[in-house]
């Protein structure tokens, strides 16, 4: 009982303090008098509460009618600056990256579940670029074409499995997906989508997802919490997530080690990385460790960039949802396809850049409903700043709403409807979603593919690495379904259009009719299929 009494006590001490504070800096420093707009506050918890947790980007998107492009969130010592807008965006993550360059700090997923280790959590510094350079190095664009041919036979073979159980295409997709980000990180083949990695990647996903959601855990916002009695339920659950995060970093790694000593181990990022002589680093292979393990369970984290795995399922089962929703766009992009492919094979990666139809269909399903509608956090790195006459206190932390920007008001184009068309207008202001769906970041342009009517290809300091690969899987899996199937709506039911409510926003379960488009197509579909070395 007195322990107890202790912790209220010390607790309610604590509330004072932060009250205090609060009070002297809105009082006495000038500065935190033209903090940007925000919701109204309280002098103890501020405003931090009024964060939502499920579809904050509709909300928050919501707050900018009343607020502006900046939106401001405050309490128990923490700051969070929303960005509602592309130009806020632009100017302080790309024009001031050097300031918005560091990780925010979760103690739960950070420091509880050791998450802290993974590019996706490290700060900016001297670790942080080894393990840049490691996921450069093996995903360069020049990297990246050797597994053309890997991302065309998994496409062949989910057009195959199409054929057979085109009521299963969300556990397919789901499949193939997986198997593509296992295949090309560790060289591993899994034949079901219950496969054990993919279950528990999920899962771990799952678990790191809520722990990153800011003011998930008060420990986040109340650092001394970590050092509580572990039988506590955030303790409990922060041990249960760093036993599966290790879980999913090591058990593929070990593997690709296993066989590479036995000889019989399949290329793969992973077995390049390790095949590399280093001179007496000791750390070498811990970082390509956790390199990997951030390409296949986590490089797409709500941070900056979603794994490459969920990022790729949830675009090609969004465009599966668009299609049979607008019958008149996927038969404009089948006929671009058909005069460029023809009729004795099906697409390949060296088709990009001879169909600029698909490819802005591809950007409408990116726009029409982003896979992360929130996007990176970055905290300033350690010095005030000022922008548009508000104060931007050090360790703030900003976020990127994607959803403002994809929905921004447009008196041509209604942002709620699915216009791929709004991507070749030079009249409009579109802002191309490659832009936004890798996150932001000083970025050097490598190639502008823009002007062909191609996707993007930039390299991003602070970008998903693997963002090449990313795009060529979606681009193929796209390409070929459209150029196979035909994809309606169900013919006995409803096409309901829902997406999870979580910062990694999905489809839900919907019904859909996906069927050949001739005897031919199948036949090719076919072939293709009897022809891959996956």
């Amino acid at each position: 009982m007195i322990e107890v009494s202790s912790y209220s006590y010390g607790f309610a001490c604590f509330l004072f303090l932060i009250a205090v504070r609060s009070a002297w800096l809105a009082f006495f420093d000038k500065r935190w008098r033209a903090l940007p707009p925000a919701p109204s506050t309280n002098i103890i918890t501020g405003n931090i509460h009024k964060l939502p947790l499920k579809n904050a980007w509709v909300r928050l998107t919501e707050y900018k009618k009343q607020y502006g492009d900046l939106v401001f969130f405050h309490g128990l010592g923490n700051n969070i600056l929303v960005l509602n807008s592309a130009q806020s965006i632009n100017d302080l993550l790309e024009k001031r990256s050097r300031n918005y360059s560091h990780r925010p700090i979760f103690t739960v997923a950070g420091e509880l579940m050791a998450l802290g280790q993974s590019v996706p959590l490290l700060p900016y510094g001297e670790e942080w670029r080894a393990h840049r350079k490691l996921a450069h190095t093996a995903l360069s664009p020049t990297a990246v074409k050797k597994y053309h041919i890997i991302q065309e036979d998994f496409a062949a073979l989910l057009c195959n499995d199409l054929l057979s159980k085109p009521e299963d295409f969300f556990s397919l997709v789901r499949l193939t997906a997986g198997r593509i980000i296992l295949t090309v990180t560790y060289g591993i083949s899994i034949g079901s989508f219950e496969n054990e990695y993919i279950t528990h990647a999920e899962d771990t996903m799952q678990v790191i997802s809520r722990a990153t959601v800011p003011g998930a855990y008060f420990c986040d916002l109340l650092p001394w919490m970590k050092y509580l009695p572990s039988w506590l339920p955030f303790q409990r659950e922060a041990k249960m997530g760093k036993e599966m995060i290790e879980r999913l970093v090591a058990k593929p790694f070990d593997a690709v080690k296993l066989r590479m000593r036995s000889g019989d181990a399949e290329k793969s990022l992973t077995y390049d990385l390790l095949s590399i002589e280093t001179k007496d680093d000791e750390r070498y292979e811990d970082r390509v460790k956790w390199m990997a393990g951030a390409m296949y369970g986590g490089e797409r984290l709500p941070l900056r960039s979603t794994h490459l795995y969920l990022h790729t399922y949830a675009t090609v089962l969004t465009f599966i949802m668009a299609m049979a929703l607008h019958p008149d766009k996927q038969a404009k992009a089948q006929a671009e396809i058909d005069a460029v492919v023809g009729s004795d094979r099906m697409p390949a990666m060296t088709d990009l850049s001879a169909l600029p139809y698909v490819n802005a269909v591809i950007k409408e399903t990116m726009r029409w409903h982003p896979v992360l509608p929130l996007s990176q956090l970055s905290p300033t790195y350690g010095e005030d700043d000022n922008y548009c006459g508000y104060f931007i206190p050090a360790g703030t932390i900003v976020m990127p709403n994607v959803w403002a920007i994809a929905f921004e008001p447009n008196d041509k184009y209604n942002p709620q409807e699915f216009i791929p068309e709004r991507f070749f207008d030079s009249t409009q202001n579109i802002v191309e979603p490659s832009t936004y769906s890798f996150g932001f970041g000083r970025r050097l342009v490598i190639s502008s593919l823009v002007t062909e009517g191609m996707l993007n290809f930039w390299i991003f300091e602070r970008i998903c690495p693997g963002k090449l690969l990313g795009e060529n899987s979606v681009f193929i899996l796209i390409t070929s379904i459209l150029a196979s199937f035909n994809i309606a709506p169900p013919k006995d039911d409803i096409l309901t259009v829902d997406f999870a409510p979580d910062l990694v926003s999905y489809p839900k379960p919907f019904k859909c009719s996906i069927t050949p488009r001739s005897s031919n197509k199948e036949n090719l579909v076919k072939l293709r299929a009897t022809r891959s070395q996956v």
